[in-house]
């Protein structure tokens, strides 16, 4: 099979270069970015753009199970060692250990008792599960092979993947090994690749990869045997060089016969040499109509930090895992924040969409909905402090008049998230720009007082911390300042409409935005005053309401409301009634 290299990422020309200038600054207006948190929901409804009280955010995809999978190999590890420890004493004699002098191979491999073990192995007991890795191996053989070719290693180690983690990004093992090439934490940091709360490189086939290989060569390096790099990969250079000078050899299998290395490292090259005499003959091994994965191809594109796979995706209409897959280093689906451009992999051909549609795409708040099963015990204040939400949403949520719970009980949780939405192709987006930008449409300016962090002032005006974090350009939302001025990109609401003079507006329903007692309909501010209009009208706060969100309903200040009301601060309770001087707005 003819190796297939990644598209390259090309220069971008200055027409390209002004539009990556253009998504810089849609990011820094709020437009596309925002990181989920992670958390399985079950999604019940929606409601658009609506911001409760202590509501957390729903990813779109389950990143806790994308994170972490199980290493396949790592499944069969004790029946392996068992029935490895069955087939008596090593024998490194050379009547029984025979060097195939193939041409096809470029791995030393040889033939034994041990590596028969494992042909066997692989075609009976395992033939499911290495069918499965040797459909996995289309994927990424070609592109290790290629990378091996260049830095002059035997391609054949390219199937060291297959008995570490059959060729799974997201394999984890036991030991606490990542990634296909299965690198332990020390190891990883040493050879580069980046390991905190937004990547992990071990996930990511091509850095861990030429990580691998410089490793690899490093170990061929010391030890001038492939056999001995290998199994120093598996057990650590300190435990082959003890081997070494332990026994006064440098043969593997002359080492071997001793218990001084593990089973598992004794085991461990045997095996790789099975799993190359097999993949590279497989029909001849009953291994037939393998239905192999296409070779990996993609095409790259720079985006500033914080931007969303999911805001990507909607613009190169690709699906999430796809996307995702393509970028399995990324640990909560957005670009990291300590770097302000990021470059990222799409599916081939998709770069121009992407480009094209992203300064279409906008971000919007939605909140959905979990689901909590009552159990015995539990009451309403223990749910109420679980989920971070207060009593007078979730009574609402669920249309619930009293406190009391039965035992099966469902729950809807209310959780916000943030959605994204792609704009039509015909919509002014330089007239949109226009309004996100200026004092016209939704830009608030706040400046952080004393003892404030982004969390809470995110949460005062009911937007995402990383989406606010991603409006400013924040690398670090731990690391904000008093007098520092926050840009805020807010969609601005229409007045809600009361009923007609001398009519009371009715109760809302449960679940409804809250209560009003007015005489006249509300006009906006930019109206003329009717001689009907009064002069004031009352407000009651309902679960979720914030002093901003009652503010930017009737269109008027937070400082306005509080001396309205005589409050000292900005916190407000459900159930509260204030007066609005309709006059002065």
């Amino acid at each position: 099979m003819e190796p297939l290299m990644p598209l390259p990422a090309a220069t971008p020309s200055f027409p390209a270069r002004c539009l990556l200038l253009l998504l810089g600054a849609a990011l820094a207006t709020g437009l596309w970015a925002c990181a989920p948190a992670t958390g399985p929901v079950e999604r019940e409804a929606r409601s658009t753009l609506i911001h409760p009280a202590g509501a957390s955010s729903e990813p779109a995809i389950n990143i806790e199970a994308l994170e972490l999978t199980p290493a396949e190999p790592d499944q069969f590890m004790e029946d392996e060692i068992a029935r490895f420890r069955a087939l008596g004493e090593w024998d490194p004699s050379s009547e029984s250990t025979e060097e195939l002098a193939d041409a096809i191979y470029d791995f030393p491999v040889v033939m034994n008792k041990h590596v028969q073990f494992y042909l066997d192995y692989f075609q009976n007991d395992l033939r499911p599960t290495f069918s499965r890795w040797l459909a996995r191996s289309g994927r990424y053989v070609p592109l290790i092979q290629e990378h091996l070719r260049e830095a002059g290693l035997p391609e054949d180690l390219a199937y060291l993947p297959m008995i570490e983690s059959g060729y799974n990004l997201t394999a984890y093992s036991r030991a606490r090994a990542v990634g296909p090439w299965q690198f332990m934490a020390p190891t990883a940091g040493q050879y580069g690749l980046v390991i905190n709360d937004y990547v992990d490189e071990r996930r990511d086939p091509i850095k861990s990869t030429r990580a691998a290989i410089a490793f690899l060569g490093d170990l061929h390096g010391e030890f001038g045997c492939w056999q001995l790099a290998v199994a120093a990969y598996n057990a650590g250079g300190g435990r082959i060089r003890g081997a070494i000078r332990r026994f006064d050899s440098d043969n593997f299998w002359e080492i071997s016969q001793n218990d001084h290395l593990s089973r598992e490292t004794r085991h461990y090259v045997p095996k790789l040499i099975a799993a190359i005499i097999i993949a590279k003959n497989p029909e001849e091994y009953g291994f037939t109509n393998i239905a192999y994965d296409e070779p990996l191809r993609y095409e790259t594109i720079e985006v500033p930090r914080w931007t969303s796979l999911e805001a990507l995706a909607l613009a190169g209409a690709i699906e999430l895992e796809e996307l995702h897959d393509l970028n399995r280093e990324l640990r909560r689906l957005v670009t990291p924040p300590d770097q302000a451009s990021y470059t990222l992999r799409l599916p081939e051909g998709k770069s121009a969409l992407v480009m094209a549609n992203l300064p279409r795409v906008r971000t919007v708040a939605e909140v959905a909905y979990r689901t909590h099963v009552v159990q015995r015990g539990d009451t309403l204040t223990r749910i109420c402090s679980t989920y971070n939400i207060n009593k007078t949403t979730l009574l609402k949520a669920n249309s619930l008049r009293s406190e009391q719970l039965v035992i099966g009980q469902r729950l809807r949780i209310p959780v916000q998230k943030t959605a994204y939405r792609l704009l039509p192709e015909d919509a002014d987006l330089k007239a949109t720009a226009a309004v996100m930008g200026g004092s016209a449409g939704g830009l608030v300016l706040h400046k952080i007082q004393p003892g404030e962090s982004l969390w809470l002032i995110a949460r005062r005006y009911g937007v995402n911390a990383n989406t606010l974090a991603a409006w400013n350009d924040i690398s670090d939302p731990s690391r904000i300042r008093a007098g520092q001025q926050l840009a805020l990109y807010l969609d601005p609401q229409p007045l809600a409409t009361a009923p007609a003079a001398a009519s009371p507006t009715k109760r809302p329903p449960a679940g409804g935005s809250g209560e009003r007692t007015t005489v006249a309909s509300v006009q906006s501010k930019q109206a003329p005053a009717a001689q009907s209009r009064p002069e004031v009208t009352y407000y009651q706060v309902q679960g979720g309401d914030t002093l901003w969100s009652i503010a930017r309903k009737f269109q008027t200040t937070t400082t306005m409301i509080r001396q309205w009301n005589q409050l000292s601060s900005d916190l407000i309770h459900p159930g509260k009634r204030l007066l609005i001087r309709l006059a002065e707005l």
